[in-house]
């Protein structure tokens, strides 16, 4: 059931903002910063410990990417929102050039000249975190916007790659040198970068509503991207059999997890 948020007071030439969209905007983003503190619980679990659990989570997220995707923000964008499934592909595919552009060019990590600045290195991944975490509180707040069923779907989704992603960052910031406490705290700032994403992706659908349509299939690019190209090859690069089956069973976990969402919400 989609909520119908775009509602214009033509009389007064303002807009009538739905105060519980937003609501949920802001305790879905906020939470999902507060994922940004999982790098706490990191210091008390052993490494191999440690290791297990991200490979479980990895797996998780990338078949609930995948399922959030193709399951529901592509199906939503064609069918609720009346977008041309070749328009939609084309963004599809523009929003894979473009995160891919994003991740190559901000949160670049490697050497040049067989010289490395651990500082510089550091300061690197937080910026492209704020553009990472600015981005997924975009997609929320078009997913709410939507439906409160979509932006629960996509909330979940973004959870779930969020949280091994901020172990990593956290590692990457205690490599470059950072203090554990001064670590985290910027980990945390950076990640309430999904609420600020939020909140200008709600205020900026009732300005321009007709952007709304594209950014889902904007998100389920993004998406893609994430799971093909920064999970799913760690997935692979399991050796052992019995890993590499879990690994993908949990996969395909992720997958009916938005499967069953979707059925419940229908």
């Amino acid at each position: 059931m989609v909520i119908k948020v775009f509602q214009k007071q033509w009389g007064e030439g303002c807009y009538n903002f739905d105060m519980g969209t937003l609501g949920y905007i802001l305790l879905s983003t906020f939470l999902i910063s507060l994922g940004a503190l999982v790098g706490v619980a990191t210091l008390a679990i052993a490494e191999r410990v440690l290791e297990k659990a991200l490979l479980f989570l990895v797996s998780l997220s990338a078949g609930a990417l995948m399922g959030g995707a193709f399951l529901h923000l592509l199906p939503e964008s064609i069918e609720e929102q009346e977008l041309a499934p070749t328009i939609a592909f084309e963004v599809v595919l523009l929003s894979f050039v473009v995160f891919f552009l994003v991740e190559k060019v901000l949160t670049w990590r490697h050497c040049h000249k067989g010289k490395c600045d651990v500082h510089t290195f550091g300061y690197m991944n937080l910026i492209g975190d704020c553009v990472h975490n600015f981005i997924d509180g975009l997609v929320i707040a078009a997913a709410f916007v939507n439906s409160v069923e979509l932006g629960v779907v996509t909330t979940l989704a973004v959870a779930l790659h969020e949280i091994p992603q901020e172990i990593g960052d956290f590692g990457v910031l205690l490599y470059a040198g950072w203090k554990k406490q001064v670590a985290l705290l910027a980990n945390f700032l950076v990640a309430l970068m999904v609420v600020v994403g939020g909140m200008v992706g709600y205020y900026f659908s009732f300005a321009v509503e007709s952007v709304m349509v594209y950014l889902l299939p904007f998100a389920a690019g993004g998406f893609i991207y994430i799971a093909s190209s920064d999970l799913m090859p760690e997935i692979r690069s399991q050796k052992t059999l019995l890993k590499s089956m879990t690994s993908f069973g949990v996969f395909i976990l992720g997958v009916v997890m938005m499967y069953l969402i979707r059925m419940m919400g229908e």
